[in-house]
């Protein structure tokens, strides 16, 4: 097992932190999700064409890095530190199950930054024939990131993965109003939709997905307990710098232990993913279950210890907030992944 990151992995690290820190600071975050996209493209143009991030784990036949789960989870922690807008994680879910289920088109164009893709974690769809190799989609997606954004949505059905022109006949989609302002969802509706089957096997797909939400939930931990311990020490109250106070020192080293223990079982998480198949399964829950709630417990201290001015708009500090209740959720409550746990420890 191995926790250390390489150190090809620390350049990547400083690489993409690099980036981001120039190009996606907080305020260009504002100004990006508040625009008509929601994010800023010319960024991510230059996300996939300087950092090659989204070809970072598609093999090399189709244009990509080739690299690992645990490459990807560093890029993704720096990505929720920096609260990156946008369909970024969405083309990541993507390309995992691509990966499992490979499409030359398809990967080569998310290699390239010609695709944006997302996949449907929830809705219950049903398919019928179609022409040749194709389904004919029925159902709807309550909440699909990024699902105006996608040029392709990937669902997985009883017949395989499937892959649906986001334009086509029979595709509708609503935008909705979410809590999280940095990445926006859609309600997606299918009706007779044509859907291509790709061949391959899917199964463990969630368990790759718990992996790399949990490296950008690490990622957001680090970024709010970063932001409170500046604040700590700068802010003064009654005479003393906050981070004198004993109540203030214990939430913060508190807060400082579950980044530690959350880093560790996300990158053991993304060795798994890489190199024991048979350890994921407990692995991913274990992060979803742990990692999910530690992020947003800080980010919920962190925002409360700011004061007053955390809750105001014009702080930062309410978008770690909706980031982290936000991700804490997206794959189901933790609870969900504390019961699949034990039920794979047989506990």
């Amino acid at each position: 097992m191995k926790l250390v990151l390489s150190p090809e992995q620390r350049e990547l690290r400083a690489a993409v932190r690099s980036f981001l820190a120039s190009a996606a600071p907080l305020p260009a975050v504002r100004a990006a999700f508040d625009s008509a996209d929601g994010y800023d493209r010319d960024v991510y143009a230059r996300l996939n064409g300087e950092l090659g991030l989204s070809g970072l784990i598609i093999p090399e036949e189709y244009g990509g890095a080739g690299a690992g789960h645990a490459d990807l989870a560093v890029a993704l922690e720096e990505t929720g530190a920096a609260l990156l807008p946008g369909p970024f994680l969405a083309t990541v879910l993507a390309t995992i199950a691509l990966t499992r289920a490979p499409d030359k088109d398809l990967l080569t164009g998310i290699a390239e930054g010609r695709i944006t893709a997302t996949y449907l974690l929830d809705g219950a769809l049903t398919g019928g024939p179609g022409g040749q190799g194709e389904l004919l989609l029925d159902g709807v997606a309550e909440q699909v990131i990024n699902g105006l954004d996608a040029d392709v949505i990937l669902a997985g059905t009883e017949h395989g993965l499937v892959a649906v022109n986001a334009t086509a006949s029979g595709v509708a989609r609503e935008a909705l109003t979410t809590f999280d302002l940095t990445r926006r969802q859609a309600r997606v509706t299918f009706e007779r939709a044509s859907a291509r089957v790709i061949p391959g096997p899917v199964e463990g797909i969630r368990d790759l997905f718990a992996v790399a939400l949990a490296a950008e939930q690490l990622g957001v931990l680090r970024a709010a307990l970063d932001a409170i311990v500046a604040y700590a020490k700068v802010r003064v109250a009654f005479g003393r710098y906050i981070g004198s106070y004993q109540g203030v020192k214990h939430k913060l080293a508190d807060m400082h232990g579950k980044l530690e223990q959350a880093e560790s079982i996300v990158r053991y998480a993304a060795w798994a993913a890489d190199e024991s198949p048979a350890e994921l399964p407990e692995a991913a829950a274990l992060a979803q279950a742990y990692v999910g709630r530690a992020c947003f417990e800080v980010a919920r201290d962190h925002l409360l210890l700011h004061g007053g001015i955390g809750f105001t708009w014009e702080h930062d500090a309410h978008l770690f907030y909706k980031r982290a209740k936000a991700d804490e959720v997206l794959l189901g409550p933790p609870r969900t992944h504390r019961v699949r746990l034990a039920d794979l420890l047989e506990l």
